[in-house]
């Protein structure tokens, strides 16, 4: 099953958070936090104005992204768990 946003939604794939902190010690999955960075699977056309016309979307399918801790819903597509955001959640890309 293929999932399309509609209008300024984009469809995220968080990505995987560290295993160890930077001096070594093995985080537990249960103190893990869930990652605020991501890759966009997919977004929408674009959000529109009143008067009809077409606002693009600043980000594109592959970008990988940052967002807010409490961001999107978490929607399930073939198994696999990924997040559902409005474009306006998300606070940047990572070049």
């Amino acid at each position: 099953m293929a999932l399309k946003p509609l209008h300024d939604r984009v469809l995220v794939r968080r990505t995987e958070s560290e295993e160890k902190t930077s001096g070594g010690l093995i985080i537990p999955e249960s103190a893990k936090e869930k990652p605020s960075e991501g890759v966009v699977v997919s977004t929408g056309e674009g959000a529109r104005k009143d008067s009809g016309e077409l606002i693009a979307m600043a980000v594109s399918a592959g970008d990988k992204i940052l967002f807010g801790k409490w961001s999107g819903t978490e929607v399930q597509v073939d198994g696999e768990e990924l997040l559902m955001m409005k474009e306006s959640d998300i606070m940047g890309i990572i070049e």
